[in-house]
């Protein structure tokens, strides 16, 4: 059996010499990242996989490296970074795993992001230093049992009750939901009018039940949100947003580290499948040498070159703060999409070495099928860019 994909050799592709396009500090933001998850991650994840569970251990580490809220300015704890260097970490963190990548994109867009955009000054000095070292963990609760696509036809309320607002419902498909400490959750007024609010734990009638027998994500914590009755102080509810324009723009936020994270998984996959087409000998000489073989690598490099290009472009429009959300729902598609058939491609290439655990092709393959379902599914995205070029919604 080749032992060699028991030590992490990845080493990233840049067929077009993107390495030329960033700076000095991102390169060394990379290279940090990229050997925390080659001596953190790597070794261990393949086995708390298989276990589905998550490593929580990492959770300090994904703080030291800046990966909670790297955009956001120091003065609230984070790193005061610009979103390149966001979608580089990103990158990184995926390559390793999508599930820890999730747990860091939750934590960074979906969670500190609202808090520093929508939340007052309280809020945001009594949560957001305590987010970025990872000491507190949070969620994100939108989606429902039976409101996934369609986010406004939430039922989880809120009525008002003097100095508080009683919370009843429920949210699904939570990441980080079985252990943080607060849920930035998204409920509708008597006026029918969204609101966003912090939930703590240890709230009466607040439960987070775990999500088990996933086949996708098993090293990232899967839960509910279960509101019976809960008591939400009013000084928790976010002042400065109403409407599904608050929840929306932190999905913005967390698709535009997707579109980063899920080319890093793609990179995994063609590094894996390289490194292996060369090791491995059939018919006398190595794979590599054959023209199927060739034809998925050169493939391969060309879906990731392009996506590359697409994601740093879309970056540094996002650092000028002129990237449009329809930008950024294609960018997380394409991601996506390439990622899958890169995923699909390298295990083939791998034949039965790909199925187990000695390489980490199946997992991406596995995690992925999440990744292109949630934050907007491949098909809501194809809408959404369709709807931008024609001017005609089809969503209805």
């Amino acid at each position: 059996m080749n032992r060699s994909a028991k030590k992490d050799l990845y080493e990233s592709p840049d067929y077009y010499l993107l390495d030329e396009l960033i700076t000095e500090e991102h390169k060394l933001i990379r290279a940090t990242a990229r050997e925390w998850v080659k001596k953190e991650v790597s070794p261990i994840i393949e086995d708390y996989a298989q276990r589905a569970e998550f490593p929580k251990h990492l959770i300090q580490g994904l703080g030291e490296i800046g990966a909670f809220g790297p955009t956001i300015p120091v003065e609230y704890g984070g790193a005061g970074l610009d979103y390149i260097s966001y979608g580089i970490l990103m990158q990184e963190i995926e390559r390793g795993d999508s599930g820890i990548r999730s747990t860091s994109s939750v934590q960074g867009s979906l969670v500190m992001y609202p808090i520093f955009a929508y939340g007052s000054e309280e809020q945001k000095k009594k949560y957001l230093p305590k987010l970025a070292t990872g000491e507190m963990m949070g969620c994100f609760g939108l989606t429902e049992p039976d409101h996934g696509s369609n986010p406004s036809g939430m039922v989880t309320n809120i009525k008002d009750a003097g100095d508080h607002y009683i919370l009843n419902g429920a949210k699904m498909w939570i990441s980080n939901a079985p252990f943080a400490d607060i849920a930035v959750v998204w409920a509708k007024n008597e006026a029918g009018k969204i609101k966003g609010m912090v939930v703590e734990r240890g709230m009466e009638g607040f439960s987070t039940p775990e999500t088990h027998g996933k086949w996708s994500l098993r090293a990232s914590a899967t839960g509910e949100l279960v509101f019976d009755n809960v008591k939400v102080p009013k000084e928790n509810v976010f002042p400065n947003i109403e409407g599904l324009k608050g929840p929306l723009g932190c999905l913005n936020q967390a698709r535009y580290g997707i579109a980063w994270g899920a080319l890093g998984a793609a990179m995994d996959c063609y590094d894996t499948a390289l490194r292996y087409s060369l090791e491995r000998h059939q018919f006398g000489k190595p794979i590599g040498g054959f023209q199927l073989q060739q034809k998925k690598l050169a493939e391969m490099i060309t879906e990731i070159t392009k996506g590359q290009l697409l994601v740093w472009r879309l970056g540094m429009l996002k650092n000028e703060n002129r990237a449009t959300p329809e930008q950024i729902s294609m960018a997380k598609r394409n991601s996506v999409e390439i990622a899958l058939d890169i995923a699909r491609n390298a295990r083939q290439m791998l034949g039965g070495m790909g199925i187990t655990g000695e390489y980490s092709i199946m997992r991406h393959m596995m995690n992925l099928e999440s990744v292109v379902t949630y934050e907007g599914t491949h098909d809501i995205h194809l809408l959404i860019t369709g709807m931008d070029v024609t001017g005609i919604n089809a969503f209805k």
